[in-house]
């Protein structure tokens, strides 16, 4: 098998804290007996290093995991491996009696399920340890909507095609899809035909996972620009069926307005779409109902271009197309909204290679006109604006930007 690294985060503060907590006991409690002698080397049994289970003895144990080997004359340990992998060692975490270690981030390409310890004197001690690797963790789409044939790139971790076990991916209706690349952290895929919205699994020898995202998520959807539109109000912007469309007709929020300037634009509806609920004809309610915590707000994107302004997620009741909200959707305060600027973090312009996924977390919708911050209301959000408002990537400067959207859909985070 190939040699996978892991990207397994390094391990946060509060943890290592209790690890230093921990192995001071440890060294306290074993003081008399850790001694420089030369006695044969033994190890006892492992365990972790939680304060709360040390206690708690294992056998084997995940990748990264940091774990405490108790035993007698370890003092000469020069190297530790776990399987065929070396683990780094830290001198102020080992004594005669203990020695804590963090399983390295490396899938091993022999399976020994052995911890062996070096010694100076280049003998070894073999002791049975078995290291478990993850089952695949399956993240995100980079877009959720790919048609039959065409390549979805799924994003996540501990992806494996073994030889053996050769790495597969089932689709709603457990169809399965061509693999057509994989890395340790993607995997490329043929959509096969005839599949429908649902999640996806991905299975490798390690295991099985299921996404709790949809492919082709069809839940909640309330503006795709085709069923439902954004018909009826003054600004309902400009929507296009043509070879960039991802599933028939789409938005474009297309022009060049200046630094920290909004523009409502009328003619066009060039940086503006309206959904006023009560004039397009929905029901009375909101788009979801529960707290914004539980919630996520997806749609689809392609950017061509786009160097300054903020898309503005604006909110506001059912009945937006009646005082006194109308323009003040927008431009004042009726609720919280959300901010989607994605060419601030990639040094002053962004674009796409085709149709992504967007996520923004509904407890992300936290802003006032001015940015600063604003609690969201639920109760209010039964309608919504997107509108391009600068500042721009350069100070003085103009926000160029030509965006599609299509798909916005709010959905359960699990």
């Amino acid at each position: 098998m190939k040699k996978y690294i892991s990207t397994i985060p390094k391990l946060p503060g509060t943890l290592l804290l209790l690890i230093l907590i921990l192995s001071g006991a440890f060294f306290h409690a074993c003081k008399k007996d850790s001694g420089t002698g030369g006695g044969i080397p033994v190890v006892k049994y492992i365990r972790i290093t939680d304060p709360l289970k040390s206690d708690s003895l294992v056998s084997h144990a995940f990748m990264g995991k940091t774990v405490a080997i108790m035993g007698e004359n370890l003092q000469n340990v020069m190297e530790i491996w776990f399987n065929d992998q070396s683990a780094i060692l830290n001198t102020s975490f080992m004594t005669g009696t203990t020695i804590i270690v963090a399983i390295p981030n490396v899938i091993p390409e022999t399976v020994t399920n052995e911890l062996k310890l070096v010694m100076k004197d280049k003998s070894v001690v073999k002791y049975p340890f078995g290291v478990d690797v993850p089952s695949p963790l399956v993240e995100s789409l980079l877009c959720e909507y790919v048609k039959d044939g065409g390549t979805a790139v799924i994003e996540g971790n501990f992806f494996i095609d073994d030889p053996g076990t050769p790495l597969k991916v089932i689709f709603p209706g457990n169809v399965e899809g061509q693999i057509l690349g994989v890395k340790l952290n993607e995997i490329k895929v043929k959509v096969p035909s005839g599949v429908g919205p649902g999640p996806i699994v991905v299975k490798s020898i390690y295991g099985s996972s299921r996404s709790t995202f949809y492919f082709r998520d069809d839940r909640n959807v309330y503006l795709n620009f085709d069923e439902f539109t954004s018909g009826g109000s003054w600004r309902s912007g400009t929507t296009l069926s043509d070879a960039n469309s991802l599933d028939r007709k789409y938005l474009m929020l297309k022009g060049t307005v200046a630094d920290g300037v909004g523009a409502e634009d009328y003619a066009g509806g060039g940086f503006v779409c309206e959904l006023w609920g009560d004039a397009n004809g929905r029901p009375q309610k909101n788009f979801f109902t529960g707290s914004p915590a539980d919630y996520l707000l997806k749609f689809e994107a392609n950017v061509v271009e786009w160097s300054g302004a903020y898309l503005n997620i604006c909110w506001g009741p059912w009945a937006s197309s009646v005082g006194p909200y109308q323009n003040q959707l927008y431009w004042g305060d009726v609720n919280a909204r959300g901010l989607w600027r994605p060419w601030e973090s990639n040094g002053g312009s962004f674009k796409t290679d085709g149709w992504i996924t967007v996520t923004i977390p509904m407890s992300d919708m936290k802003y006032d006109k001015n940015f600063a911050a604003k609690d969201f209301d639920p109760s209010k959000s039964g309608s919504m604006s997107l509108w391009m408002k600068g500042p721009a990537a350069k100070t003085g400067g103009n926000c160029k930007m030509e965006v599609y959207f299509d798909n916005f859909r709010i959905v359960p985070k699990k």
